[in-house]
């Protein structure tokens, strides 16, 4: 039975298609992006491949050919999205037991709840970026619309064992001291203490 996720999920033009690490993506649409190796880098495990050897400088010189700059929050625009998941969380009432926004991606374990998973994540972004546009601080505001802040899709791993749920909110805690940041306490975070729906 599941008792939980881990959601993470990008910023736009953190994670491509085609990256040569892999992806989770099925299919290249970008012409921009299809140039520069037309198959999208599908990948099934469950392991990042984040720090895997790869061309970086090709890497860098794809992202340059996006529609739209790559986003990267900064410390306000993060805090504004902090406050977009808290509203997310108060409205909806899934329990969240850890979260890390980066600055180019977030993760976050929540427990079960009367949602689908991809609806969680859905409000989440929606919440975080109608709050960076209240704020006027949108990272993409100079265009029209603007365009969203995130990517599309979302990676997520069902957990179905208390010491799984507890061992990846233990890695979530730990993603920001890893990246050299300070440790991150957010007010809609709560602990887990073994209480499973």
């Amino acid at each position: 039975m599941v008792i939980g996720y881990h959601v993470i999920f990008g910023t736009y033009g953190f994670w491509l298609p085609n990256d040569p690490r892999g992806s989770w993506s099925d299919f290249v649409w970008s012409w921009e992006l299809f140039r520069f190796g037309g198959k999208a880098t599908k990948t099934d495990t469950l392991q990042s491949v984040a720090a895997a050897p790869h061309d970086v400088a090709k890497r860098l010189e794809v992202k340059k050919h996006l529609q739209y700059p790559p986003v990267v929050f900064n410390g306000e625009q993060a805090r504004a999205v902090v406050r977009g998941f808290a509203k997310a969380v108060e409205i909806s009432q899934f329990p969240v037991y850890a979260c890390s926004i980066m600055p180019e991606h977030v993760h976050l374990v929540f427990g079960r709840c009367h949602i689908e998973v991809e609806k969680v994540v859905r409000q989440l972004k929606q919440n975080a970026t109608m709050r960076l546009k209240e704020e006027n601080i949108h990272p993409l505001a100079v265009f029209d619309g603007p365009p969203k802040p995130w990517a599309e899709s979302c990676w997520k791993v069902f957990l179905n064992t208390e010491e799984s749920l507890r061992k990846v909110i233990r890695y979530v805690e730990e993603n920001p001291v890893k990246e050299g940041k300070r440790p991150q306490r957010w007010s809609f975070v709560k602990p887990f203490n073994g209480d499973v729906m």
